[in-house]
């Protein structure tokens, strides 16, 4: 399985009671068994021409209000994170960890590299942060910064902690002692999972890399607006619609007046700047003929 995709399912799929998960688990299956009869369903899924968001949605639109919450977190999840070629052994690898997780009562994390085992502990966090409110995204990446410097800084925790000999349970309940009622609960099930789905030789690399990927995900769910207008609520809808479409994502937004910009709108969004505003379309026109562009193509409508 996709190792982002795991430490997602470890999120959702080990925290239900024995009834939901196997709703859940049934779910999946009817999923899987639905991908592999319309052949249909299994070529937009492996288009790889369609956008990961793109996807998720098609996926979404199906299955919503037709299967159980977690069902559907999981099968959109699947969807937008695994490379398109992927998605039906994506999912069918989904029933087989929930059947795992009903027969057996626990997950199975193999052993991975490095970088694998960091990417399984992001789809850890993507799971959390998705239920949580952005505000508390700053909170969570003080309490993981503050955690890795308090490891990085005991010799004796640090060598119990990065001993890949020691006991789970023993460094499990060393973090939960030193952790619980003391940072946000997202924060404390974060280092907790750095534990069990990351590398022991890499809990302090694991978490600094933990700071930076909620740092991220914060951009990517707060979209800066600079707006020539006051914006009315209907266009604030309409702008968070379209800003969902594009991400995948639940975006806030943070607006703020800029008459300098004479008309419309500035939103930027994690590394994206979508420029619609007056200013920025008479500076194109400026670069363009600056360039000759606006001449050439006059004479070429011309000719």
């Amino acid at each position: 399985m996709l190792a982002k995709l795991e430490g997602f399912a470890t999120a959702l799929l080990g925290r239900l009671d024995a009834a939901s998960l196997a709703r859940a688990t049934a779910d999946l299956e009817a999923f899987d068994v639905t991908i592999l009869s319309r052949a249909d369903l299994s070529a937009v899924l492996t288009d790889t021409s369609i956008t990961h968001v793109a996807r998720g949605q098609v996926v979404n639109d199906l299955l919503e209000n037709k299967v159980s919450p977690e069902a559907l977190r999981l099968s959109v999840y699947a969807a937008t994170a695994v490379p398109a070629q992927e998605v039906p052994h994506a999912v069918n690898d989904l029933v087989y960890a929930a059947h795992t997780l009903k027969d057996t009562g626990e997950f199975h994390h193999p052993s991975l590299g490095l970088l694998d085992a960091r990417r399984r502990v992001a789809g850890f966090a993507d799971a959390l942060l998705d239920e949580i409110d952005t505000e508390n995204f700053s909170n969570i990446e003080d309490d993981l910064f503050r955690w890795a410097r308090t490891v990085e800084g005991n010799a004796d925790l640090r060598h119990l902690l990065l001993d890949r000999d020691a006991p789970l349970e023993s460094r499990l309940g060393l973090t939960n002692q030193l952790l619980e009622g003391k940072v946000n609960p997202v924060s404390l099930a974060l280092a907790q999972f750095t534990i069990v789905g990351g590398r022991p030789r890499d809990v302090v690399g694991t978490l600094d890399y933990l700071v930076n990927y909620v740092a991220q995900s914060r951009d990517w769910r707060v979209a800066r607006v600079h707006t020539a207008r006051e914006l009315s609520d209907d266009s604030q809808h309409d702008l968070v619609e379209s800003l969902h479409a594009l991400t995948g994502k639940d975006v806030e937004l943070q607006i703020a007046d800029d008459p300098s910009l004479l008309g419309g709108v500035l939103v930027e969004i994690g590394d994206l700047r979508l420029d619609a505003s007056t200013k920025g379309r008479l500076g194109a026109l400026h670069d363009a003929v600056a360039s000759g562009r606006a001449l050439e193509s006059a004479l070429q409508r011309n000719n």
